[in-house]
C-alpha cells in the first residue's frame, strides 16, 4: 500500500507545475492533499480524478483558502468530511475515508505563524483535536493520518531550531502537544520510525535561499497506530521537482486492507 501526502499551496497552481503529471506515474493507493485553496467549482476534471484516483474534498468555507483531500485508487467504504466542530470545519481542515478496518485521513492544522490571534486559533485546534486523536486510537481500527501540521517535533526536524525556538511551529507548547500525542496516546511518527537521518525536511521557506541550502522544516506527517506503522517499509520525501513550497512524502506499507477486509 502506497501512500503520498503533499501540502499542495494552492491545487491550481500545483497542477501548473506538474503535479498530477508526476502523480499519475507514482501508482499510489491514497494520495493526501493539504492547503487546495479552492472551491468545488474551482476543481477541473484532472483536479478531481487523478490517473485513476478518485478524489473527495473538505473545501473551506473561505474562498482560495485551507481545504483537503484524499485521492483513492479504490472507491472507500465511506467518507467523512469535518470533525463536527463548526469553527474548524468552516476551514476544511479534515476528511477521512474508511477502507475495511482502515482509516486514512488527511488533515491539515492551522498555522500560528501570522500573529497571536492565528496562534490561539491553532491552539484551540489542537486542544479540540486531541480528545479525537484519543478516540481514534481507543477504536480499535487501523488508522492513518497524513499530511501537515505545522508543528516540527524534535531539533532533528528543522535545520535552523536554536532560532525557531519562540516562533509558531517550535514553540514548547507545540512540541510538548506532540510528545502527547506520541507517547501519551501511542501513536507513531511513521517516517522517524524508518528514517532516523538529521538533514530531512519536507517544507522550505521561499525566503533566501533556503531549498537550494536545504534550509528547512519537517512538519509534513504520517502519524499510524503502531500496528500499521510497525509494516512501512520505506519512505521517500521527492525533491527533484517543487510542485510546491513542501515536498511530498511517500511511504510504502506491507499491508492491505483490501486483504484484511
Amino acid at each position: 500500500m502506497k501512500i503520498i501526502t503533499l501540502n499542495v499551496n494552492g491545487i491550481r497552481s500545483a497542477t501548473r507545475r506538474g503535479f498530477f503529471s508526476w502523480l499519475k506515474r507514482q501508482r499510489a493507493d491514497v494520495v493526501c492533499v493539504q492547503e487546495i485553496k479552492a472551491q468545488a467549482a474551482d476543481m477541473t476534471p484532472e483536479m478531481v480524478k487523478a490517473g485513476g484516483l478518485a478524489g473527495f474534498f473538505h473545501f473551506a468555507e473561505k474562498k482560495g483558502y485551507s481545504g483537503v483531500g484524499l485521492y483513492c485508487r479504490r472507491a472507500p467504504d465511506r467518507v467523512i468530511e469535518g470533525l463536527g466542530i463548526r469553527d474548524i470545519d468552516r476551514e476544511g481542515r479534515y476528511v477521512r475515508v474508511d477502507f475495511g478496518r482502515l482509516s486514512v485521513i488527511s488533515v491539515y492544522l492551522p498555522s500560528g505563524s501570522a500573529g497571536a490571534h492565528r496562534q490561539a486559533i491553532k491552539f484551540r485546534f489542537m486542544d479540540e483535536f486531541f480528545p479525537h486523536l484519543r478516540a481514534l486510537r481507543r477504536s480499535g481500527r487501523e488508522v492513518l493520518l497524513c499530511g501537515d501540521w505545522n508543528i516540527a517535533h524534535k531539533e532533528i526536524d528543522l535545520r535552523n531550531w536554536r532560532g525557531n525556538r519562540n516562533n509558531s511551529g517550535f514553540l514548547p507548547e507545540e512540541r510538548a502537544w506532540l510528545t502527547r500525542v506520541f507517547d501519551e496516546l501511542g501513536w507513531v511518527d511513521v517516517f522517524r520510525r524508518v528514517d532516523p537521518r538529521p538533514d530531512q525536511y519536507t517544507w522550505w521557506s521561499n525566503r533566501g535561499q533556503a531549498w537550494a541550502k536545504n534550509v528547512g522544516w519537517r512538519i509534513d506527517y504520517h502519524i499510524a497506530t503502531p500496528k500499521l506503522a510497525a509494516v512501512a517499509r520505506r519512505a521517500a520525501i521527492y525533491k527533484a521537482h517543487r510542485f510546491s513550497d513542501h515536498a511530498p512524502l511517500t511511504i510504502d506499507y506491507d499491508y492491505s486492507p483490501w486483504e484484511a477486509g
